[in-house]
């Protein structure tokens, strides 16, 4: 099933596969159709039967497999809220330190919050593992910069100071684990395999495939679009619909202020 994901994670692809795969799927329908009107004239009724028992499967598929994608959506982005949220209250706890450490943690979470909005936004796969192997140093480097300071002056303030350390570095994994969070391949599989099918059986009700040919294509159309729309959805990084860092963002002008 990890043979799909590398599709999946291109969208466009989606979109062009699937009309390829069920254009010709209703066309072998259709092929079938004609063979068995010669053995049984009588055969269009129940070829119907058929096509709309397996339209009505595949659109509740759809739409279940598009609720899981909003959901994972909506999921991301909450998780950007949060994370952006965490970094600025711990900016703001920053001052609770001596001055000197008060300094150099603002500086590092301004350069933290850099690598972040980054992460976000990359593509590339060379890109992407850069950007990890700098996002663990510089988390590494946020936590040593409090760390002397909270040992030595065990106080409720310095705690505080550290917890928020402690949710801005979790809240990185947190949207990591949420970006990770992808429709299942087998639920893919299954989505593709019914929508085959159905598409079969789309051909199989057709009287007259040649000259309904525009028709009998919206199927495999309208599909290979909602599959193209799900994967776009569901996939973090590659397509159209994205979530996109703009309370980080947002986060990071207002720190940058002049």
């Amino acid at each position: 099933m990890n043979l799909i994901r590398p599709i999946l994670d291109h969208p466009l692809w989606v979109l062009l596969i699937t009309f390829t795969v069920l254009s010709a799927a209703v066309s072998l329908g259709a092929a079938l159709r004609r063979i068995e009107f010669k053995r049984n004239p009588q055969s269009t009724a129940d070829a119907t039967i058929v096509q709309n028992a397996t339209l009505t499967l595949m659109a509740l598929m759809i739409s279940f497999t598009f609720s899981m994608a909003i959901n994972r959506y909506d999921q991301r982005k909450l998780y950007e809220e949060a994370e952006a949220n965490a970094i600025g209250t711990q900016y703001l706890r920053a001052d609770l330190l001596p001055t000197v450490d008060a300094t150099a943690t603002k500086l590092h979470l301004k350069k933290y919050l850099q690598y972040r909005i980054a992460e976000y936004q990359a593509i590339n796969l060379a890109e992407i593992q850069k950007l990890d192997t700098n996002l663990e140093i510089q988390q590494g480097v946020l936590w040593a910069t409090i760390l002397p300071v909270v040992k030595t002056q065990q106080t409720p303030i310095n705690a505080l100071v550290a917890a928020g350390m402690n949710d801005v570095i979790n809240s990185a994994s947190y949207t990591q684990a949420a970006w990770l969070n992808r429709i299942p391949s087998p639920a893919w599989a299954l989505l593709f395999i019914i929508a085959i099918f159905a598409s079969i059986a789309v051909g199989l009700s057709a009287n007259s495939f040649k000259a309904n040919r525009t028709l009998f294509l919206s199927i495999p159309l309208v599909v290979s679009v909602s599959f193209f729309l799900i994967a776009d959805i569901d996939g973090p990084r590659h397509g159209v619909i994205k979530v996109i860092p703009v309370n980080l963002i947002s986060l990071d002008l207002q720190l940058n202020k002049p």
